[in-house]
């Protein structure tokens, strides 16, 4: 279901087809040798095996048999209820469909109310699937660092889809599990796979991350000649803004207690104006104005009373 604008279907994207060839002797056409299968691309309705088609995952296999289940440490779970062979589509991923922008006020919502469980599936830069609220039972699968099963994305009539596929034979009665592979922004979280290659810990920490680089650009920022002579200028600057440059930018945000020791501390602060969240540096804290002095990734200054806004550390 999508919640944002959808994207067009080209009039091209109707036309792909592989160079498979039914055969009388053949019952099925388009196995793993197929061109479309290889791109991870299911066969148009175009494609001239018809029937025979078999590189049709999401629209005429048949999702396997599971059975939902209470797992000791993970919360619910799935496991398999008929034997499942490798390479076979167990179940297609699905959910609302919504932008960045919404997935992003989603989350923030959903870390105020204290929740922990998130069913977020990225499709592409732009788009997200949000099963949280509509979905199936693909988002009850649980992570493990050694899984049996993986998360594929097709080209299905020109739409990605993500499914699920078994990467080694599946046993009845077997929990289901995929590697989540996310980045991890905030606290460590354990992992209970249990497998003897567990990492041990949920996610990767950020590497080359959008946070990462708004990192590095907040540190140059504040080491810049001209923002170390503006951090101890005498005057603050007023109403909690500053201009540098061509550059000017103000918060007027939401609420959040603050914390006075935090300096140096790298976090990001929701800014209703452009309705996006922002990346900084705490450079200072004036514990008589009781505001923070931030230097954002563009080496902007802004002195915020941090208790009266929507912020959080990375």
């Amino acid at each position: 279901m999508y919640l944002t604008k959808k994207m067009k279907r080209r009039a091209e994207d109707d036309g792909i087809f592989c160079s498979c060839c039914p055969s009388s002797a053949q019952s099925a056409v388009c196995d793993k040798d197929c061109l479309c299968g290889m791109l991870l691309s299911s066969c148009s309705k175009s494609c001239k095996c018809g029937n025979l088609c078999a590189n049709k995952p999401f629209q005429s296999r048949p999702v396997k048999k599971m059975k939902l289940v209470k797992t000791e440490k993970c919360g619910s779970g799935l496991v398999a209820d008929e034997e499942i062979k490798q390479g076979d589509f167990v179940i297609e991923y699905v959910g609302e469909v919504i932008d960045d922008k919404t997935c992003e006020e989603r989350l923030w919502k959903m870390k105020h109310r204290g929740e922990t469980n998130f069913y977020l599936c990225e499709i592409n830069r732009d788009m997200v699937i949000d099963a949280t609220y509509k979905g199936n039972k693909s988002r009850y699968i649980n992570h493990s660092c050694q899984p049996n099963t993986e998360m594929q994305k097709w080209t299905i009539d020109g739409e990605t889809r993500i499914g699920i596929f078994a990467t080694r034979d599946i046993k009845k009665g077997e929990e289901l599990t995929y590697d989540y592979q996310f980045v991890q922004f905030g606290a460590d979280q354990d992992c209970f796979c249990g497998t003897a290659g567990c990492r041990q810990k949920l996610g990767n920490k950020p590497s080359k991350s959008d946070v990462a680089l708004q990192l590095v650009l907040c540190e140059m920022a504040a080491s810049s000649p001209t923002v170390q002579a503006l951090l101890h200028a005498k005057d603050d600057f007023p109403e909690g803004r500053s201009e540098m440059g061509c550059l000017y930018l103000s918060f007027p945000c939401k609420k959040k207690t603050s914390f006075q020791n935090c300096i140096g501390e790298v976090v990001r602060i929701w800014c209703r104006h452009g309705k996006r969240y922002y990346g900084g540096v705490i450079a200072e804290f004036n514990s008589y104005s009781r505001k923070h002095t931030i230097i954002n990734e563009d080496g902007l200054i802004i002195i915020l009373d941090l208790s009266k806004e929507d912020w959080d550390l990375l």
